[in-house]
């Protein structure tokens, strides 16, 4: 999973980027950095099956290098715009400590229209060229439809795509399409304030929204955990900006968390919601779901409960499950295959 930190030029992305991973943005750069998904459920495994090696799900953030986007008030270029569509969730940060919320609704209603002209102009160039070459009929209709909905001013995220269109459009690779999360970069004081007026345009837009202070996520970095504890009761968090920007994550990807036990390793595995036993497999590995017998499947707390598969098995808590069962956030699942 791949995540940009975009918006205008000064906004504070590489400073973000540097609170949320921990790497110097002096350079200016930009560059890559993955972080660990933490999850109690995959240390318990661990604690309990020694396992030779623990894997946590990851995510990564990319931050682009110093002036490459505009500021507000230019257009972004075309370069970066590529550069966006290659992202899984483009991550918006936005001054808010500079400037009041009020000021900061409008800057996000300009990156957003920025967006929506871009794919507009795709679909447009698209459509002349269907137009001369007497192309698709159903690549026809389907980007007309797509076009009356960014000219109405709206993403097509919310279009309600089936999942066949979804893989025809794929290939435009539409900003709009994909998820966003909007990072409000506050001051130190305000950062238990919320988005404010900020939030009923954020639900209008279909926007997560992250409230962080850059200064207290390094501050953060440095405290032992249950120092770090203490420090956010004191200023009235429940949890830092990372751990609520990772939910955030997985919330607008839709993801859940399957996973594998063993002595040879305990692992997270990120899906999207509705994966199917054998699309499962095949994260795990294309052997596995080419050669996919059944699916043994225990739910993680019966798992750690009884102490392991076979205790599970013998107790009646172990599902023998086909290939197109829906996997679920939680299962411990053990494939069987042949090849």
């Amino acid at each position: 999973m791949k995540i940009g930190l975009v918006g205008y030029g000064g906004a504070g992305k590489s400073t973000v980027f540097s609170a949320l991973t921990g790497i110097d943005p002096s350079s200016g750069r930009g560059g890559l950095a993955s972080i660990r998904v933490p999850d109690q459920r995959v240390d318990a495994l661990a604690q309990l099956c020694r396992p030779r090696k623990t894997t946590y799900a990851e995510i990564t953030f990319q931050d682009f290098p110093s002036g490459a986007f505009a500021p507000r008030g230019r257009s972004l270029g075309g370069a970066i715009l590529g550069e966006m569509r290659t992202l899984d969730v483009l991550a918006e940060v936005c001054d808010a400590f500079s400037q009041p919320l009020e000021s900061a609704v409008q800057t996000v209603a300009d990156f957003r229209a920025e967006l929506l002209l871009s794919d507009l102009a795709i679909v447009e160039r698209r459509l002349e060229r269907l137009a001369r070459e007497r192309g698709d009929p159903g690549e026809q209709r389907l980007l007309e439809r797509v076009r009356r909905c960014l000219e109405e001013e709206q993403e097509l995220r919310v279009l309600g795509l089936t999942q066949e269109e979804q893989r025809r459009l794929s290939g435009y690779r539409f900003l709009t399409l994909k998820p966003r999360i909007l990072v409000l970069n506050v001051s130190e004081e305000a950062v238990t304030g919320g988005p404010g007026p900020l939030a009923e345009r954020a639900a209008d837009w279909d926007l997560e929204v992250v409230v962080m202070s850059a200064p207290i996520e390094r501050e953060l970095a440095e405290l032992a955990p249950q120092d770090a504890r203490t420090f956010l009761d004191d200023i009235g968090l429940d949890s830092g900006a990372r751990d609520r920007f990772i939910a955030a994550c997985y919330r607008k990807l839709d993801l859940i968390t399957f996973l594998t036990a063993g002595e040879d390793e305990v692992r997270a595995w990120p899906v999207r919601r509705g994966t199917s036993a054998v699309e499962a497999a095949a994260k795990v590995h294309s052997d596995i779901a080419r050669g996919f017998i059944r699916a043994e499947v225990v739910r993680v707390e019966d798992y750690l409960e009884l102490g392991g598969e076979g205790a599970c098995r013998k107790a009646g808590k172990l599902a023998i499950e086909g290939r197109d069962y829906q996997v679920r956030d939680g299962d411990v699942i053990h494939f069987r295959f042949n090849v």
